[in-house]
């Protein structure tokens, strides 16, 4: 290998002259940005606002839901403000006095921005929701292009905000080596800090909401879902707006921003990689030997932009290509709409590969074998993305083996749902980890950590139209409520219920697709952190960095755990006012005018939002604590081996949770659309197997699960901020303390919240009744009146009270029999006699 000769070679690996200017850096994102927002406005006006409403009570019910998820949105924002306060003292005390002003602007850009991303998804999605269930009166083809331009709206949104914040940003400060543009680590941790306190509040609300109203409702009550009779129906669809839309946004929002972070991070190992794969090798270090050459080192920051500016314009394309004008049977429903979906996504994939090729070929020279390397880490990035997609939809999609495996166990019961569940999400996450470890392993012999990063910017290219997929399904789910409360004809509900199914689906295959996008940015990200921290390698065989190795592989476990229990307590409090209302306003029963009295949808609406909002402290402040002890105990190369561990079993846990979740929705869908049989669909034991496994199910695929890709980026965008000033050492006589401080705030702050919720019985169930509706009943027959009946054959809860009476009947006349038989046997001197008896009776 070359070396001295090296050093007095000029490397031309860049092309364009003009990238010393920033307009050059930054023209393509800046113009595609912009038409992504004027294409969003388009969708928003022509495809969304200009269709009909409905009747007045459809009307009526949209704007229940709107009032209930813009409150909310309002009231977490608030409460997030001052979250945000405080990071900024944080940020303006610990870092470096040259970064300061560009690091807390940075970091408040980036929250204003994720957040405003996740308002206006659920800004439109309120829009649509009634729009679309009054679309799907008139053809599925028209249900679909409102629901999917809404997704539409968000998509393009969200990656022209992302991409316009980060250019303007840049192009104030500017930045060439990693210490330059640390600032830039502000941003993405503003929008991580946004995103995971979005994702959690928001997914707390969505699922205490949804499980109080399935429980209550479908199971204990046999009503149907979203039956107006149900108190939490509202609460349930304003949580689909504020957890799986506004959340949803602000998540990806941070994803996108993070991937192409990471590679404006590494652009200067991107350039020394690439000089030495012409040259052979050079002593020079990576910040010096940009800073020798800077023009090359603008086209490695310059290239992730591109990509990401030109993925805007293939997601445009590719937008306006779904549709679909068939009719199909019910059985062929589901395919057909993936192939609608589909042919727009592997359209857009397809331009973004040749957009990418034309960037790397303009910046590097079409001769240059380095080109055709980074394009080859797009490929693998794309590649990577639609395989994981694809596994995830097999997993999670009714038309599939997996998922139909689980509505088959409905015949052993609950249980078998669950464990059979258990084991497809354990499964499912085979896959994705084949292809991260195949793309990782072969980007980063293509391009190095560098090569990492523009797979991951790659992967996320055509987020506007994979974002799109993910987010109208939460409006069809909407819709689909409307429908049931608006009583619409029964065909209206099975339309919007194949794009619920549909939803679910390309739900879990985006959160799959999220997840693996993570993992990609996380370990660029990683690289950037070894860089800043000045940290070579990360010796596993140290006792400490061991230690946190093993710390932070337990933490997903138990920020998962603190969320779904979060879920639990807030659930608890829904299932009670829920029985209460049906008990007390016993709304389900006519009145003399014929109509049921009207539940207390408001109720429900602010039971959810204290809960969600009190719930998401305790996760959101230990995923900020946990690397800042880290880090001020044990060290720098301890940090990050605590990332190391967290992103190795995170990714795991999110894979499984997303995939179980996903399945066991559908597996309940499979079943009321009679996968198996018009005698084993809705209101039978197998639908209530399946919906006590969509139950467990939700706070996996809704809360957990999707909050877990957040915790891994925002730790470790955190460690590159503060990176220059954690000890080196572990135990360092300057720093520990610190770190003492924060786990000892952090302890406080929690052991003050859960005595609170034990002192106020926060989210404890009262035990003392029982749990139907049979204990404001004055005798037997009156209580059997109020359970409803059914007329199809199937189970009732009537059915099964009076079998359990007869039984009793049965036991208590077998007790009297065996109590005098055992008399017989005492006073009688032949006892023998009584003796047989009594082994009649098995005794």
């Amino acid at each position: 290998m070359e070396t001295t000769e090296a050093h007095s070679m000029t490397p031309d690996m860049g092309k364009l002259e003009e990238l010393n200017e920033v307009i050059f850096i930054v023209v393509v994102p800046l113009i595609t940005g912009f038409l992504g927002l004027l294409t969003a406005a388009y969708l928003a006006y022509f495809r969304v606002m200009k269709a009909d409403k409905g009747t007045a009570h459809m009307v009526e019910i949209a704007d229940a839901i709107k009032i209930g998820a813009r409150a909310f949105l309002n009231r977490e924002y608030l409460y997030i403000l001052f979250y945000v306060i405080f990071m900024l003292i944080l940020i303006g005390v610990v870092t470096i006095p040259e970064d300061v002003l560009k690091t807390l602007l940075s970091f408040a850009i980036g929250a204003v921005l994720s957040g405003l991303c996740g308002y206006i998804g659920m800004s439109i999605a309120v829009e649509a929701n009634v729009r679309t269930a009054n679309a799907a009166i008139t053809g599925l083809n028209e249900a679909l292009v409102v629901s999917f331009a809404s997704g539409g709206v968000m998509g393009l949104c969200v990656v022209s905000i992302t991409t316009l914040g980060i250019v303007m940003i840049y192009a104030i400060w500017g930045g060439l080596d990693q210490a330059d543009t640390r600032y830039l680590a502000g941003f993405g941790f503003g929008a991580s800090s946004i995103a995971l306190f979005a994702r959690v509040g928001g997914g707390v609300y969505t699922k205490a909401a949804d499980v109080g109203a399935d429980l209550v409702g479908k199971v204990e009550s046999n009503i149907p879902e979203d039956d107006p009779r149900n108190p939490a129906t509202i609460a349930d669809n304003v949580g689909d707006n504020v957890g799986d839309v506004a959340g949803m946004g602000a998540d990806l929002f941070e994803s996108f921003a993070g991937s192409i972070i990471a590679c404006i991070q590494l652009a200067e190992e991107g350039l020394h990689f690439a000089a030495e794969t012409k040259y052979g090798h050079i002593d020079t270090s990576y910040s010096d030997y940009i800073n020798e050459h800077p023009l090359d080192g603008y086209h490695f920051v310059a290239l992730p932009f591109w990509i990401a500016g030109f993925g805007t314009f293939a997601s445009i394309i590719g937008l306006f290509l779904v549709r679909t004008n068939k009719k199909p049977p019910k059985e062929e429903l589901q395919h057909t709409l993936l192939w609608a979906i589909r042919r727009g996504i592997i359209t857009s994939t397809i331009l973004s590969a040749i957009l990418s090729l034309i960037s790397c070929g303009i910046f590097f020279g079409f001769e240059s074998e380095f080109t055709y390397r980074l394009w080859g880490c797009v490929i693998l990035g794309l590649a990577a993305g639609e395989s994981i997609g694809l596994f995830t939809e097999y997993t999670t999609s009714f038309v599939h083996k997996p998922t139909r495996s689980i509505a088959k166990k409905s015949r052993v019961g609950p249980a078998g749902v669950i464990i059979q569940g258990l084991a497809i999400g354990m499964l499912s996450t085979a896959p994705p980890v084949f292809i991260i470890v195949v793309a990782t392993l072969a980007c980063f012999y293509l391009a190095g950590n560098y090569g990492i990063g523009i797979a991951a910017v790659g992967m996320l290219s055509t987020l506007g139209i994979t974002l799109s997929t993910d987010a109208f399904g939460p409006v069809a789910d909407n819709a689909g409520g409307i429908a049931e409360m608006a009583e619409l004809d029964e065909s209206v509900r099975e339309r919007t219920d194949g794009l619920d199914a549909l939803g679910n689906t390309t739900a879990a295959t985006g959160k799959g697709f999220c997840i693996g996008s993570a993992v990609l940015a996380t370990l660029a990200l990683l690289a950037a952190y070894k860089a800043d921290a000045d940290v070579a390698y990360i010796d596993v065989s140290q006792a400490e960095v061991l230690v946190a190795c093993i710390a932070g592989a337990c933490l997903p476990y138990v920020f998962s755990a603190l969320t779904m229990l979060a879920v639990g307590r807030a659930a608890s409090l829904m299932i009670e006012e829920v029985r209460r209302q049906f008990r007390e306003n016993k709304l389900l029963e006519k009145q003399e005018d014929g109509t049921y009295p009207k539940p207390d949808y408001a109720r429900c609406v602010a039971i959810s939002t204290k809960a969600s909002l009190i719930e998401m402290i305790i996760p959101g402040v230990l995923a900020i604590c946990s690397p800042l002890v880290c880090g001020f105990m044990l060290g720098r190369q301890a940090l990050g081996g605590m990332l190391i561990g967290s992103l190795v079993s995170g990714f795991m846990l999110a894979i499984f949770m997303a995939n179980s979740g996903g399945a066991w929705d559908n597996a309940k869908k499979w079943i009321e659309a009679e996968g198996l049989g018009a005698d084993k669909s809705k209101g039978t034991s197998f639908h209530h197997a399946t919906i006590v496994g969509d139950t467990v199910g939700d706070p996996f695929k809704d809360t957990s699960g999707p909050s877990l890709d957040i915790l891994i980026k925002l730790m470790t965008m955190m460690s590159i901020l503060f990176a220059p000033i954690y000890p080196q050492g572990a135990f360092d006589e300057d720093w520990w303390w610190v770190g003492l401080i924060i786990f000892i705030v952090f302890f406080v702050v929690t052991g003050s919240i859960w005595f609170w919720m034990r002192k106020t019985g926060f989210g404890r169930i009262n035990y003392g009744e029982v749990n139907t509706i049979e204990v404001e009943a004055g005798d037997e027959e009156e209580a059997l009146e109020l359970v409803p009946t059914r007329t199809d054959g199937g189970a009732t809860a009537q059915d099964k009270d009076q079998e359990i009476d007869s039984l009793r009947r049965q036991l208590a006349e077998a007790q009297d029999t065996i109590q005098k038989l055992k008399s017989a046997r005492r006073d009688c001197s032949g006892g023998a006699k009584a003796m047989v008896e009594l082994t009649d009776y098995g005794l």
